[in-house]
């Protein structure tokens, strides 16, 4: 199960976990920094597993064993293939900062991606000034930013519709993290499983 970070405070959370217990699942609960599973972005997901019949928190050896020791950030990933040093990301009001460096992960991705407005002065965190060379980030450079493979086809998808459904997307990369985390899981007990069988046939 995936979701926002915020999800754990919701009624609809509280109510989940307790079909899930009430039904025999070990829960592995986690919030991950996407930053730290490979993908250039600073984005908070929830993430359960449900294990039938396992125990609660079994799962998180192997959820933190590949975990990165610093965030990975845009230049990290894609060296200087953009050829720029700061990008403007459209911020929720004025009281945020809406300048990055490439040098840093990205903020979150979100579904709107705007120029940037002629009422924009500036912020005292921001990495650069308004300036002619300053612009935000393309369509697939965010797609970019997100992990969607440089092939991946989006075709017949209206720019708005496009846009929400990068900026709504799991990064590619954390749900590759995620998913070799269950696998190695799997191998690791089936491989106990195979020989305690074989064990109990000698």
């Amino acid at each position: 199960m995936e979701n926002v970070e915020r999800y754990q405070k919701s009624k609809k959370y509280k109510q989940v976990i307790e079909i899930l217990k009430r039904n025999k699942y070990g829960l592995t609960e986690k919030v991950f920094n996407a930053a730290y599973c490979g993908v250039p972005q600073n984005r908070q997901r929830y993430i359960c597993v449900g294990v039938l019949n396992g125990a609660d928190h079994e799962l998180l050896p192997y959820l933190n064993a590949g975990l990165s020791f610093k965030p990975m950030t845009v230049r990290d990933y894609f060296g200087d293939s953009l050829n720029i040093e700061h990008y403007y990301r459209h911020a929720r009001s004025y009281k945020r900062r809406a300048v990055f460096s490439i040098s840093e992960p990205s903020p979150t991705i979100r579904g709107t991606n705007r120029p940037i407005p002629p009422g924009y002065k500036g912020h005292p965190s921001d990495t650069a000034p308004i300036n002619s060379k300053l612009r935000p980030l393309t369509t697939f450079e965010r797609a970019a930013i997100q992990t969607f493979p440089s092939n991946f086809d989006f075709s017949n998808e209206t720019n708005t519709n496009l846009e929400e459904m990068i900026g709504n997307a799991v990064p590619v990369k954390l749900a590759e993290f995620i998913a070799n985390a269950i696998k190695s899981y799997l191998q690791t007990h089936n491989a106990v499983f195979s020989w305690l069988e074989s064990a109990k046939l000698r």
